[in-house]
């Protein structure tokens, strides 16, 4: 029985590191797809506009968040928050991470949407007119985009 579980897993790894193609990110920031053939190409690469055609329109920030003036921040389930109280996770806590990561006051921080559990949450924040996202897994509070 031990041999036929070493053997499947060895079997089941060998097929995980036998794939063609790879993904990888270079330093600055772009994704280059690594062919079988010892070839590569970008994946995000950027199109470049025509010579006779000129843009003059600014980007638009994504980053921007326009909040109405009478806002008013969710509310979040007073049942998940106590219990959290323990593990200094509640939402209390969670502002005072993102007011440090920031260098801005709690106060300036506005919770715009969120989704909870008692075991993970996602929040979103707009911090002076700029959106930030949080994730809470157990009692671990990281950037979203961010890896533990």
């Amino acid at each position: 029985m031990k041999t036929f579980f070493f053997l499947s897993l060895v079997t089941m790894s060998c097929v995980g590191f036998a794939q063609n193609n790879h993904i990888v990110k270079t330093e600055d920031g772009r994704r280059v797809l690594l062919k079988a053939d010892f070839t590569w190409e970008y994946i995000d690469a950027e199109k470049s506009n025509p010579v006779n055609m000129v843009d003059n329109t600014k980007p638009k920030a994504d980053k921007d968040c326009n909040l109405a003036e009478d806002f008013v921040e969710p509310k979040l389930n007073k049942k998940i928050q106590a219990q959290l109280k323990r593990g200094r996770a509640t939402i209390g806590h969670v502002k005072k991470k993102v007011a440090k990561d920031y260098n801005c006051e709690v106060t300036d921080i506005l919770l715009v949407s969120f989704s909870e559990q008692k075991e993970k949450a996602v929040y979103y924040f707009c911090i002076n007119g700029t959106k930030a996202a949080y994730k809470r897994i157990g009692n671990s509070i990281v950037k979203k985009d961010k890896f533990f």
